[in-house]
C-alpha cells in the first residue's frame, strides 16, 4: 500500500480530485451569493459529478485493495497450510519408504544374527565406470572398511574399494576386479562370479569354472559360496544362459544379477559378520 501512495497514479488522482473539490466549493459559493443561482448550479453540476463519479472510483479502489489483501492474506496462509500439508506427506512417504527398506533386511538378518549392517545412500555414479561403479554417504565413521560387502534386500551389489570419512566407493559385481566365489541353488554346482566388459554393458556377470559335468540350468538361482569377502548363501543373480568357454572348455553361465545395479539408490553395507576376512579380488588385499 505504502508503494501505491508514493506512485505518480496516486498523486495525479489526488491532485484531480483536489482541483474539482476547489471548483466544485467555489461554485458553491458563488451560487450562494449570487442571483443566478440556477445558472451556478448549472456549471457546476458536472464539476460535482466529476467529484463524485471520481470520490466513487477512489473510494471502489480502496475497498477493492483491501478486500485484495484480505483476499491475499488468505492466500498467503492457504498456500501455507498446503505447504505444510505436503511437507507432512513427503515425511510420511519417506517413513514407509524407509519402514520397506529395512523390512527388506529382516529376513536376513533373521537368517544372519551375525550380521552388522550400515545402512547407505548412494550420493553419486562413476560417468566414466561402465560397470557401474557409486559413491554412498557412510564412511569409516560408521565402521565402514575397505572390501565390506554391500547388498540389497534383492541381492548382492558389490563391496566398498575406498574409504572415506564420510564416504565410500563401491565396485560391483560386474567388474572384471571382483572374483566371487558362487554355488547353484538348485544343483550346488560350484563356480566363479566374475565381470566382463561385454557382459556388463548387458547388465549381466559370468558364472564361469563351471564343471562340463555340470546340470546348471537356465532360471536356477545362484548364491554365495561363502569364498572371499562375501558371507554365505546371499543371493546374486539367476541363470540367463549358459555357453561353453572356449578357452578351457569348460561350463559358464550369463548371470542377471537380482539387485538392479541401475535403479540403486539405498544400500546396506555389511561391516561385519562371522568368518570375515577372506579375499577374493584382483591384487588381494
Amino acid at each position: 500500500m505504502r508503494f501505491f501512495l508514493r506512485s505518480r497514479q496516486f498523486k495525479i488522482i489526488l491532485a484531480i480530485l483536489c482541483a474539482v473539490a476547489v471548483l466544485t466549493t467555489g461554485f458553491a459559493i458563488i451560487g450562494h451569493m449570487s442571483p443566478q443561482t440556477n445558472i451556478a448550479s448549472t456549471i457546476s453540476s458536472p464539476f460535482v459529478n466529476l467529484f463524485t463519479n471520481v470520490s466513487g472510483i477512489v473510494q471502489d479502489f480502496f475497498d477493492n485493495y483491501n478486500s485484495g489483501s484480505k483476499l491475499s492474506i488468505e492466500n498467503s496462509e492457504l498456500k501455507s497450510e498446503i505447504n505444510s500439508l505436503q511437507q507432512k506427506i513427503a515425511d510420511y512417504e519417506e517413513i514407509l519408504e524407509q519402514n520397506e527398506f529395512y523390512k527388506g533386511y529382516l529376513g536376513i538378518k533373521d537368517n544372519n544374527p551375525d550380521f552388522t549392517f550400515c545402512d547407505a545412500v548412494l550420493i553419486s555414479r562413476d560417468n566414466n565406470d561402465v560397470f557401474g561403479g557409486f559413491t554412498i554417504n557412510k564412511g569409516s565413521l560408521s565402521d565402514i572398511q575397505k572390501y565390506d560387502p554391500v547388498i540389497t534386500d534383492a541381492g548382492i551389489v558389490g563391496y566398498i574399494t575406498e574409504v572415506g570419512l564420510t564416504s565410500s566407493k563401491v565396485t560391483t559385481i560386474l567388474s572384471p576386479d571382483l572374483t566371487l566365489g558362487a554355488l547353484d541353488n538348485r544343483t550346488h554346482d560350484s563356480g566363479i562370479i566374475n565381470g566382463t566388459l561385454s557382459f556388463a554393458q548387458n547388465g549381466f556377470c559370468r558364472f564361469s569354472n563351471l564343471a562340463r559335468s555340470c546340470t546348471v540350468a537356465v532360471g536356477d538361482y545362484v548364491i554365495t559360496s561363502g569364498e572371499g569377502i562375501f558371507p554365505e548363501g546371499l543371493l546374486i543373480g539367476s541363470v540367463n544362459n549358459i555357453g561353453i568357454d572356449e578357452n578351457n572348455n569348460s561350463i559358464y553361465a550369463e548371470i542377471k544379477p537380482f539387485a538392479d545395479i541401475t535403479e540403486l539408490r539405498s544400500v546396506m553395507v555389511i561391516t561385519s559378520f562371522e568368518g570375515q576376512g577372506g579375499i577374493a579380488v584382483k591384487g588381494g588385499k
